[in-house]
């Protein structure tokens, strides 16, 4: 098989936003490939709708078979139903009537806050907002997009890498600190630490709730969500996703909230967010895990009013990657760096402040 999981997005159009996908892009009588999957030798009938659901993320039967019934999905070359049945080494692919666009990474002059660089490497304190990698609805504006400019002319924008010189990614609603390689040799040295869960790295969230102990570990498996597939999801009995370790440490209590640190034993989507939420302390304002609602607290029209009002200081969820800390690739040296909170995290925290004070 020549593919792993690729992405269906929520626009209308039926898409792969992978920048490791292994094929050339082809052009079929006006069309222009976006996925190509063969099928094992060893694959057993299976409606084509099926097939594709378990190969495609974010994507629903209905999408796929609405592509298919436009004619946007071939099998060995011929345009196919969603009811055709999918044999070993059938060639399956989806066509549209334009390139590939996340190919095209454009430089563009991006302001970027950079508390560190040298010869092999960067630092970005990312702003929450801003996209880390491009997709459908942000082929611009991203981190990648402000990186190839800045990087234009190093090694590691020269060679066409997708990705610029990215390591690792947070969301991007999520602010904080990056590192970004500038050369190949720099990128595979951080890449093995991340890969082999060395780099040290702090969050601070605000999560609803109060916390009986001061200090604890989560370890729970994380894998794409079975019913809710924009979601991630804490396999308890280890039947499935990834292992997945966050420590955790009390930093002030608010009584319906609390401020925590979180530091990273393994680096998995959306990892904070979802252990937190398993452990029934959403992140505050994390819309996609359920803290944009009041959890904690009295049913007072007054205190209702307070928390809207802290939704807006920071309409995003609480969380920045506030400490990273590493073995230079170079030096050798281990070097650690802090990001302080940003205007809109500290808002929050004052008007809660305020809030434990006068109650």
């Amino acid at each position: 098989m020549t593919d792993s999981r690729h992405t269906c997005f929520p626009d209308e159009e039926f898409v792969d936003d992978s920048a490791a996908f292994p094929d050339e892009e082809g052009e079929q009588g006006g069309l222009y490939e976006h996925f190509s999957v063969v099928a094992d030798k060893g694959q057993t009938l299976l409606r084509l709708d099926k097939f594709l659901v378990a190969r495609m993320e974010h994507c629903s039967r209905n999408r796929i078979q609405a592509a298919a019934d436009s004619g946007n999905i071939l099998v060995n070359g011929v345009p196919a139903k969603s009811s055709y049945k999918v044999k070993p080494l059938d060639r399956v692919q989806i066509v549209l009537p334009y390139p590939r666009r996340d190919n095209e990474i454009r430089p563009e002059a991006i302001p970027l806050e950079i508390p560190y660089e040298d010869d092999d490497l960067l630092l970005v304190n990312k702003q929450a907002g801003m996209v880390v990698h491009p997709g459908v609805g942000n082929w611009s504006g991203t981190l990648v997009n402000a990186l190839a400019h800045h990087l234009r002319g190093t090694e590691i924008a020269d060679s066409g890498e997708m990705r610029a010189g990215l390591v690792h990614r947070i969301d991007k609603d999520t602010s904080g600190l990056l590192v970004i390689a500038k050369n190949e040799q720099a990128h595979a040295r951080l890449a093995k630490q991340f890969f082999d869960h060395s780099i040290y790295r702090r969050y601070v969230a605000l999560v609803w709730g109060d916390f009986p102990d001061d200090e604890g570990t989560i370890v729970g498996n994380i894998g794409r969500s079975p019913r809710e597939r924009q979601k991630m999801y804490v396999f308890e009995d280890g039947s499935d996703g990834k292992h997945a370790v966050t420590h955790w440490r009390v930093l002030k209590r608010y009584g319906y909230v609390t401020l925590v640190e979180c530091r990273l034993e393994t680096g998995r989507t959306h990892q904070i967010r979802v252990h937190m939420a398993w452990q029934g302390h959403p992140l505050f304002n994390d819309a996609r895990y359920g803290g944009d609602r009041i959890l904690k607290g009295t049913t007072f029209a007054k205190y209702r009013q307070f928390v809207e009002n802290c939704f807006e200081v920071m309409p995003r969820h609480a969380l920045h990657a506030q400490s990273l800390g590493f073995v230079h690739p170079s030096t050798r040296a281990e070097i650690r760096f802090e990001s302080n909170l940003p205007d809109d995290f500290r808002a929050l925290l004052a008007k809660w402040d305020s809030y434990k004070i006068e109650r």
